[in-house]
């Protein structure tokens, strides 16, 4: 027997969240997603993904996002499984209207992933690949 309510589940947890790989591949593809570092400026400027726009959970408003376009899809991501600032920036962004994943795993995986960085500490893709592809 089917567990629908479980099936349900796990296809929620699959509409709101991403990992590395299937962020890597998203950005090659989807022209209608825009990463958001959700840390401080410090974090930020030391080290965030390619591209990734800096937008600190704490500042995120009305106001502060009033520039962003509500028919992209936002990925947030932080330091890792062991900071909750992804999930801050995910929660107020859809508060604010709009649409939202969160990173697993945040910057920590994506390098561990084999994933470049930018900033004052980049680091270079060492060959990502993906074992649950």
């Amino acid at each position: 027997m089917i567990d629908q309510q479980q099936v349900q589940f796990y296809e929620k947890k699959l509409r709101y969240e991403i990992d590395s790989w299937d962020l890597s591949v998203a950005l090659k593809e989807d022209n209608k997603l825009i990463v958001l570092d959700t840390r401080s400026t410090e974090a930020y400027e030391t080290e965030h993904i390619p591209g990734a726009r800096h937008l600190p959970h704490k500042a995120m408003s009305s106001e502060t996002t009033s520039h962003l376009d509500k028919s992209f899809t936002y990925v947030t991501y932080c330091d890792g499984i062991g900071c909750n600032a992804s999930t801050k920036g995910a929660l107020n962004m859809t508060r604010l209207g709009f649409t939202v994943k969160e990173l697993l795993g945040g910057i920590e995986w994506w390098r561990r992933d084999g994933y470049a960085t930018e900033g004052k500490k980049n680091v270079v893709e060492t060959g990502a690949s993906c074992g649950c592809s």
